[in-house]
């Protein structure tokens, strides 16, 4: 139960509804609609036990779950309806062991954010747009709108005030706590008074923070001079390819990629990201024949860093945001027509040896030791067995 959620509305119910749920289970879904959205969640059932929600419970958080505001936990009463701050929203379903019911259904749906300033926090840079009408209507001027770095000048259309700032120019800032890696910039709204000033200045502080499994990126104004409050949530943007060789000089293009029982299978994982303190390093892959189901029939390559196939093996890489590694081609696919691989990386921060970057195999599962770390999850195939007389990789 639970999981990702991105379409832009849908249902949400407890496992079985509206048969009983299972004892001890403990759901949660994450949902994500487009940058600048934003969800109402409106609970059309709940049939659980009652008391003080201290054994069965609904959880909804205005964000991330580990690092979000609460804005509601019940068992019962009324069906009410929750309206995030952003484009992400987590729901939690818990149960005990010992009484079952019915359990809840909900319905989502995104709404516009209305907003006159968004923000989207792309691999490289912050993408900030600021209405033209809004500078106009609260009497300032397109052309006063500065970086900190004043050198770094927007894109003015218009209609907008465009900025592509980037995480490592433009006198962004990083910094980190106990739980993200903060990247920060002030935009400056600047009175176009000379000689007196009848207005305050506009400070446009933005922030993009990466935190446990997503960025968040936030907006606010200093002084509430301004009534922009801005959060979003997007993924980190990787992507795995296969290649020739172990010189990870030619890359395979052709899909399904064909192959041959026991042949060489290089990999290389890519972090597109303008961030050079980062490190990216494998922390699970494993095969499938479903792309959309790897826990009932599935192979271990390698499991939480640990190598669980005897022919899989790593390479060093020229760049922190490259990992690269290669396994053979097993017996397990001679079963099925088409295999997928889903392969969860870990991105860390260079230098964080307390990390599973630089732990390397663990037995725990969980990320247990360093704050500042994302797991992303990407799947890549087919791969198909090539039969007598297909044509190989090397003469498509």
């Amino acid at each position: 139960c639970g999981g990702s959620v991105t379409d832009s509305s849908g249902m949400l119910q407890s496992p079985n509804y509206p048969g009983s749920y299972p004892n001890d289970v403990d759901c949660v879904w994450e949902i994500q609609v487009k940058n600048n959205f934003r969800i109402t969640l409106t609970f059309r059932d709940i049939a659980m036990q009652r008391g003080t929600c201290q054994q069965d419970y609904i959880e909804v958080y205005d964000g991330p779950l580990h690092s979000s505001p609460l804005l509601g936990r019940f068992c019962s009463g009324s069906f009410p309806t929750y309206v995030s701050s952003s484009n992400m929203m987590s729901v939690r379903f818990h149960s005990d062991s010992r009484y079952s019911f019915r359990g809840f259904q909900a319905h989502y749906s995104s709404i516009p954010g209305g907003r006159n300033t968004t923000i989207l926090c792309l691999p490289d840079y912050m993408h900030v747009v600021v209405s033209r009408d809004y500078l106009q209507s609260q009497g300032y001027s397109a052309q006063r709108v500065t970086l900190n770095d004043n050198r770094c000048r927007p894109t003015v259309t218009p209609r907008e005030v465009v900025f592509n700032i980037p995480y490592n120019g433009c006198g962004t800032t990083q910094e980190e706590s106990n739980d993200t890696i903060n990247y920060s910039n002030t935009i400056r709204v600047a009175s176009s008074g000379y000689i007196i000033k009848r207005k305050k200045s506009i400070n446009l502080h933005i922030s993009c923070r990466m935190l446990r499994r997503s960025w968040q990126q936030v907006m606010y104004a200093a002084e509430d001079t301004v009534d922009v409050d801005e959060y979003q949530f997007g993924r980190y943007d990787m992507n795995i390819t296969f290649y020739d060789s172990p010189a990870f000089q030619q890359q395979v293009r052709s899909s399904p990629y064909y192959i041959d029982l026991n042949q060489n299978l290089y990999l290389q994982a890519c972090l597109h990201s303008s961030d050079p303190n980062l490190k990216v390093a494998v922390d699970t892959c494993v095969a499938s024949p479903d792309p959309r189901d790897f826990n009932t029939l599935a192979y271990y390559l390698v499991s939480n860093g640990c190598p669980r196939d005897s022919s899989y093996a790593t390479y060093s890489s020229p760049s922190s945001h490259f990992a690269r590694f290669k396994f053979n081609a097993f017996e397990f696919m001679s079963r099925h027509p088409s295999v997928y691989l889903k392969c969860r990386m870990t991105v860390c921060r260079l230098g964080d040896f307390s990390s599973r970057c630089y732990r390397g195999c663990s037995a725990r599962a969980k990320r247990d030791t360093s704050p500042a770390e994302e797991n992303v999850d990407v799947v890549l195939g087919p791969l198909q067995l090539r039969e007598h007389g297909a044509p190989s990789e090397a003469t498509r």
